[in-house]
Protein backbone atom coordinates (compact mmCIF):
# COMPACT_ATOMS: atom_id res chain seq x y z
CA UNK A 1 0.00 0.00 0.00
CA UNK A 2 2.85 1.83 0.91
CA UNK A 3 4.55 1.27 -2.77
CA UNK A 4 1.59 2.23 -4.40
CA UNK A 5 1.39 5.50 -2.59
CA UNK A 6 5.00 6.38 -3.43
CA UNK A 7 4.35 5.47 -6.88
CA UNK A 8 1.03 7.44 -7.44
CA UNK A 9 2.86 10.68 -5.54
CA UNK A 10 5.83 10.39 -7.77
CA UNK A 11 3.41 9.66 -10.56
CA UNK A 12 1.75 13.14 -10.14
CA UNK A 13 4.80 15.12 -9.56
CA UNK A 14 6.46 13.70 -13.15
CA UNK A 15 2.70 14.68 -14.67
CA UNK A 16 2.79 18.17 -12.74
CA UNK A 17 6.58 18.73 -14.30
CA UNK A 18 5.80 17.54 -18.30
CA UNK A 19 2.32 20.17 -17.71
CA UNK A 20 4.66 22.91 -16.66
CA UNK A 21 7.36 22.10 -19.68
CA UNK A 22 4.47 21.90 -22.26
CA UNK A 23 3.22 25.23 -20.72
CA UNK A 24 6.33 27.15 -20.70
CA UNK A 25 7.51 25.71 -24.34
CA UNK A 26 4.15 25.66 -26.06
CA UNK A 27 5.22 29.07 -27.59
CA UNK A 28 8.11 28.47 -29.01
CA UNK A 29 7.22 25.41 -30.33
CA UNK A 30 4.29 27.14 -32.15
CA UNK A 31 6.75 29.98 -32.94
CA UNK A 32 9.08 27.21 -34.98
CA UNK A 33 6.46 25.58 -36.54
CA UNK A 34 4.71 28.82 -37.99
CA UNK A 35 8.53 30.02 -39.00
CA UNK A 36 8.55 26.45 -41.35
CA UNK A 37 4.97 26.87 -42.83
CA UNK A 38 4.44 28.00 -46.10
CA UNK A 39 1.62 30.36 -46.74
CA UNK A 40 -0.72 28.22 -47.85
CA UNK A 41 -0.33 26.02 -44.37
CA UNK A 42 -0.37 29.13 -42.12
CA UNK A 43 -4.38 28.06 -41.46
CA UNK A 44 -3.09 24.29 -40.71
CA UNK A 45 -4.04 23.81 -37.09
CA UNK A 46 -1.09 21.27 -36.72
CA UNK A 47 2.21 22.18 -35.13
CA UNK A 48 3.48 19.71 -37.98
CA UNK A 49 3.90 21.28 -40.88
CA UNK A 50 2.53 20.20 -44.15
CA UNK A 51 6.06 20.74 -46.24
CA UNK A 52 8.71 22.35 -44.48
CA UNK A 53 9.93 25.82 -45.37
CA UNK A 54 13.23 27.08 -44.70
CA UNK A 55 13.01 30.20 -47.23
CA UNK A 56 11.86 32.85 -44.19
CA UNK A 57 15.41 31.78 -42.28
CA UNK A 58 17.33 31.96 -45.27
CA UNK A 59 16.28 35.26 -46.43
CA UNK A 60 16.99 36.82 -42.86
CA UNK A 61 20.55 35.06 -42.76
CA UNK A 62 21.22 36.20 -46.35
CA UNK A 63 21.92 33.00 -47.46
CA UNK A 64 21.56 32.14 -51.29
CA UNK A 65 19.91 35.70 -52.16
CA UNK A 66 22.76 37.34 -53.56
CA UNK A 67 21.43 36.26 -56.71
CA UNK A 68 18.08 35.90 -57.20
CA UNK A 69 17.16 39.01 -59.13
CA UNK A 70 20.05 39.22 -61.88
CA UNK A 71 19.32 38.53 -64.84
CA UNK A 72 21.17 35.72 -66.31
CA UNK A 73 23.24 37.37 -68.90
CA UNK A 74 24.54 39.39 -66.04
CA UNK A 75 25.49 36.36 -64.18
CA UNK A 76 27.50 34.91 -67.47
CA UNK A 77 29.03 37.99 -67.92
CA UNK A 78 30.70 38.37 -64.08
CA UNK A 79 31.73 34.83 -64.80
CA UNK A 80 33.67 35.55 -68.04
CA UNK A 81 35.35 38.80 -66.76
CA UNK A 82 37.70 37.16 -64.01
CA UNK A 83 39.97 40.70 -64.10
CA UNK A 84 36.99 42.22 -62.26
CA UNK A 85 37.51 43.28 -58.61
CA UNK A 86 35.40 41.67 -55.80
CA UNK A 87 34.33 45.31 -55.01
CA UNK A 88 33.44 45.75 -58.95
CA UNK A 89 30.99 42.71 -58.46
CA UNK A 90 29.19 43.98 -55.82
CA UNK A 91 28.33 46.87 -57.45
CA UNK A 92 27.48 45.63 -60.09
CA UNK A 93 25.21 43.13 -58.10
CA UNK A 94 23.92 45.67 -55.88
CA UNK A 95 22.12 47.52 -58.78
CA UNK A 96 19.85 44.07 -59.45
CA UNK A 97 19.37 43.66 -55.74
CA UNK A 98 16.08 44.21 -54.68
CA UNK A 99 16.40 45.77 -50.92
CA UNK A 100 12.60 47.27 -50.50
CA UNK A 101 10.79 44.24 -48.70
CA UNK A 102 14.39 43.30 -47.49
CA UNK A 103 14.67 42.83 -43.02
CA UNK A 104 18.32 43.47 -42.35
CA UNK A 105 18.25 40.99 -39.44
CA UNK A 106 22.09 40.51 -39.41
CA UNK A 107 22.70 43.98 -38.71
CA UNK A 108 20.20 44.35 -36.21
CA UNK A 109 21.74 41.11 -34.68
CA UNK A 110 25.32 42.75 -34.48
CA UNK A 111 23.90 45.74 -33.39
CA UNK A 112 22.26 43.71 -30.11
CA UNK A 113 25.32 41.65 -29.36
CA UNK A 114 27.76 44.29 -29.32
CA UNK A 115 25.19 46.39 -27.07
CA UNK A 116 24.45 43.78 -24.71
CA UNK A 117 27.90 42.01 -24.37
CA UNK A 118 29.41 45.22 -23.95
CA UNK A 119 27.13 46.71 -21.52
CA UNK A 120 26.81 43.43 -19.53
CA UNK A 121 30.77 43.30 -19.18
CA UNK A 122 31.23 46.35 -18.18
CA UNK A 123 28.31 45.79 -15.67
CA UNK A 124 29.68 42.81 -14.45
CA UNK A 125 33.31 44.51 -13.94
CA UNK A 126 32.36 47.56 -11.84
CA UNK A 127 29.93 45.21 -9.92
CA UNK A 128 33.16 42.69 -8.81
CA UNK A 129 34.63 45.76 -7.47
CA UNK A 130 31.76 47.00 -5.97
CA UNK A 131 30.38 44.47 -4.39
CA UNK A 132 33.69 43.46 -2.96
CA UNK A 133 33.83 46.53 -0.98
CA UNK A 134 30.62 45.97 0.47
CA UNK A 135 31.24 42.42 1.75
CA UNK A 136 34.37 42.93 2.42
CA UNK A 137 35.98 46.56 3.79
CA UNK A 138 34.55 48.74 6.20
CA UNK A 139 34.13 52.20 5.68
CA UNK A 140 31.81 55.13 6.81
CA UNK A 141 28.24 55.14 4.52
CA UNK A 142 28.77 51.73 3.83
CA UNK A 143 25.12 50.75 4.57
CA UNK A 144 23.97 53.53 3.10
CA UNK A 145 25.28 53.13 -0.07
CA UNK A 146 24.79 49.48 -0.19
CA UNK A 147 21.36 49.92 -0.39
CA UNK A 148 20.82 53.28 -1.95
CA UNK A 149 21.73 51.22 -5.12
CA UNK A 150 18.63 49.42 -4.98
CA UNK A 151 16.87 52.70 -5.20
CA UNK A 152 16.93 53.06 -8.89
CA UNK A 153 14.39 49.75 -9.10
CA UNK A 154 11.70 52.01 -7.13
CA UNK A 155 11.09 54.06 -10.29
CA UNK A 156 9.87 52.31 -13.13
CA UNK A 157 11.62 53.14 -16.83
CA UNK A 158 8.85 55.43 -18.21
CA UNK A 159 9.36 57.70 -15.41
CA UNK A 160 13.24 57.99 -15.92
CA UNK A 161 13.10 57.87 -19.88
CA UNK A 162 12.40 61.47 -20.27
CA UNK A 163 14.94 62.71 -17.69
CA UNK A 164 17.32 60.50 -19.46
CA UNK A 165 16.73 61.18 -22.81
CA UNK A 166 16.91 64.85 -22.20
CA UNK A 167 20.27 64.79 -20.30
CA UNK A 168 21.44 62.95 -23.07
CA UNK A 169 20.49 65.60 -25.41
CA UNK A 170 21.89 68.37 -23.06
CA UNK A 171 25.48 67.03 -23.27
CA UNK A 172 25.31 66.23 -26.93
CA UNK A 173 25.24 62.46 -27.04
CA UNK A 174 21.93 61.88 -29.08
CA UNK A 175 23.02 64.26 -31.35
CA UNK A 176 24.74 61.34 -33.64
CA UNK A 177 24.90 58.06 -34.16
CA UNK A 178 27.83 56.73 -31.57
CA UNK A 179 26.84 59.15 -28.99
CA UNK A 180 23.56 57.71 -28.72
CA UNK A 181 24.84 54.22 -28.93
CA UNK A 182 27.15 55.41 -25.77
CA UNK A 183 23.88 56.72 -23.90
CA UNK A 184 21.96 53.53 -24.48
CA UNK A 185 24.97 51.71 -23.24
CA UNK A 186 25.58 53.73 -20.52
CA UNK A 187 21.75 53.34 -19.67
CA UNK A 188 22.09 49.73 -20.24
CA UNK A 189 24.97 49.20 -17.36
CA UNK A 190 23.53 51.64 -14.79
CA UNK A 191 19.93 49.18 -15.24
CA UNK A 192 21.49 46.11 -14.16
CA UNK A 193 24.78 47.43 -12.04
CA UNK A 194 22.49 47.59 -9.02
CA UNK A 195 20.98 43.92 -8.76
CA UNK A 196 24.56 42.72 -9.51
CA UNK A 197 25.84 44.33 -6.66
CA UNK A 198 23.51 43.19 -4.48
CA UNK A 199 23.82 39.28 -6.21
CA UNK A 200 27.45 39.27 -6.02
CA UNK A 201 27.09 41.35 -2.88
CA UNK A 202 25.15 38.39 -0.83
CA UNK A 203 27.73 35.34 -2.74
CA UNK A 204 31.29 37.41 -1.71
CA UNK A 205 29.99 36.98 2.11
CA UNK A 206 30.04 32.99 1.30
CA UNK A 207 33.52 33.15 0.55
CA UNK A 208 35.23 31.71 3.62
CA UNK A 209 36.96 34.76 4.67
CA UNK A 210 40.10 32.47 6.11
CA UNK A 211 41.46 32.26 2.66
CA UNK A 212 41.60 35.93 2.02
CA UNK A 213 43.09 35.90 5.36
CA UNK A 214 45.90 33.20 4.33
CA UNK A 215 46.47 35.30 1.08
CA UNK A 216 46.83 38.75 2.37
CA UNK A 217 49.16 37.08 5.47
CA UNK A 218 51.37 35.92 2.05
CA UNK A 219 51.70 39.54 0.86
CA UNK A 220 49.02 39.97 -1.18
CA UNK A 221 47.05 43.40 -1.96
CA UNK A 222 42.90 43.42 -1.68
CA UNK A 223 43.42 43.79 -5.72
CA UNK A 224 45.38 40.77 -6.30
CA UNK A 225 43.27 39.05 -3.32
CA UNK A 226 40.23 39.94 -5.74
CA UNK A 227 41.74 38.31 -8.72
CA UNK A 228 43.73 35.32 -7.09
CA UNK A 229 40.87 34.34 -4.93
CA UNK A 230 37.08 35.85 -5.26
CA UNK A 231 37.05 35.74 -9.25
CA UNK A 232 38.33 31.86 -9.33
CA UNK A 233 35.92 31.05 -6.42
CA UNK A 234 32.76 32.90 -7.67
CA UNK A 235 32.69 32.03 -11.45
CA UNK A 236 29.33 30.82 -10.90
CA UNK A 237 27.73 33.68 -9.53
CA UNK A 238 30.01 36.23 -12.01
CA UNK A 239 28.46 33.92 -14.92
CA UNK A 240 24.98 34.09 -13.65
CA UNK A 241 25.10 38.20 -13.29
CA UNK A 242 26.86 38.39 -17.08
CA UNK A 243 24.00 36.28 -17.98
CA UNK A 244 21.28 38.43 -16.35
CA UNK A 245 22.50 41.69 -17.67
CA UNK A 246 23.00 40.85 -21.15
CA UNK A 247 19.16 39.09 -21.57
CA UNK A 248 17.56 42.53 -19.61
CA UNK A 249 20.05 44.23 -22.35
CA UNK A 250 19.10 42.03 -25.55
CA UNK A 251 15.53 41.95 -24.66
CA UNK A 252 15.25 46.29 -23.60
CA UNK A 253 12.81 48.07 -26.10
CA UNK A 254 11.57 51.02 -24.03
CA UNK A 255 14.46 53.16 -23.93
CA UNK A 256 16.08 51.67 -27.43
CA UNK A 257 12.42 52.46 -28.71
CA UNK A 258 12.99 56.64 -28.02
CA UNK A 259 16.70 56.63 -28.23
CA UNK A 260 17.55 54.90 -31.62
CA UNK A 261 14.17 56.32 -33.10
CA UNK A 262 15.73 58.40 -36.02
CA UNK A 263 19.00 56.02 -36.68
CA UNK A 264 17.51 52.96 -38.06
CA UNK A 265 20.75 51.42 -38.88
CA UNK A 266 21.47 50.73 -35.09
CA UNK A 267 18.15 49.69 -34.42
CA UNK A 268 18.32 46.75 -31.94
CA UNK A 269 16.81 43.57 -32.29
CA UNK A 270 13.72 43.88 -30.35
CA UNK A 271 13.53 47.57 -32.26
CA UNK A 272 13.93 46.06 -35.98
CA UNK A 273 11.30 43.13 -35.05
CA UNK A 274 8.51 46.00 -34.31
CA UNK A 275 9.67 47.66 -37.76
CA UNK A 276 8.90 44.50 -39.02
CA UNK A 277 5.70 43.51 -37.27
CA UNK A 278 3.79 46.85 -38.55
CA UNK A 279 5.39 46.96 -41.90
CA UNK A 280 3.82 45.91 -45.24
CA UNK A 281 6.08 42.71 -45.30
CA UNK A 282 4.96 41.89 -42.12
CA UNK A 283 4.67 38.15 -43.26
CA UNK A 284 4.13 35.47 -40.57
CA UNK A 285 6.63 32.94 -41.07
CA UNK A 286 9.22 35.53 -41.51
CA UNK A 287 8.05 37.66 -38.08
CA UNK A 288 8.46 33.78 -36.30
CA UNK A 289 11.79 33.15 -38.19
CA UNK A 290 13.56 36.29 -36.90
CA UNK A 291 11.65 35.69 -33.06
CA UNK A 292 13.60 32.40 -33.35
CA UNK A 293 16.58 33.77 -34.03
CA UNK A 294 16.57 36.30 -31.30
CA UNK A 295 16.12 33.76 -28.58
CA UNK A 296 18.73 31.47 -30.23
CA UNK A 297 21.84 33.27 -28.48
CA UNK A 298 20.52 33.43 -24.70
CA UNK A 299 19.70 29.88 -25.10
CA UNK A 300 22.40 28.79 -26.32
CA UNK A 301 24.24 30.75 -23.93
CA UNK A 302 22.58 29.63 -21.06
CA UNK A 303 23.05 25.58 -21.96
CA UNK A 304 26.68 26.21 -23.10
CA UNK A 305 27.84 27.36 -19.28
CA UNK A 306 25.13 25.46 -17.65
CA UNK A 307 27.42 23.08 -16.47
CA UNK A 308 29.52 25.52 -14.95
CA UNK A 309 26.86 27.37 -13.25
CA UNK A 310 26.02 24.08 -11.01
CA UNK A 311 29.72 22.91 -10.85
CA UNK A 312 31.05 26.24 -9.60
CA UNK A 313 28.71 26.21 -6.91
CA UNK A 314 30.78 23.24 -5.14
CA UNK A 315 34.42 24.13 -6.86
CA UNK A 316 37.04 24.99 -4.19
CA UNK A 317 36.54 26.41 -0.67
CA UNK A 318 38.26 25.24 2.79
CA UNK A 319 40.10 21.84 2.67
CA UNK A 320 40.53 20.47 6.09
Amino acid sequence: MVGRKGFLRKLGFTLLILLILAFCLFPFIQMLSTSLKYQWDWGNPSLIPTQINTGAYAELLGIGQSLSNVPESIINLLEESPELTREQRQEILSRYQDTGDVFPFLKFFRNSLVLSSVAALISLILAVFGAYSFARTRYRGRAVIQRGVLFVYMFGGILLLIPLYKMAVGIGLAGSRTGTFFALLIIYMVQTLPVSLYMLGNFFRSVPFSIEEAALIDGCTRFSTIFRIIIPLSISALVTVYIYSFMIAWNEYLFASVFLKTYRDIYTLPLGLNSLFVSKNAIWDRIMAASMLTAIPVIALFMTIQKRLVGGLSAGGVKG
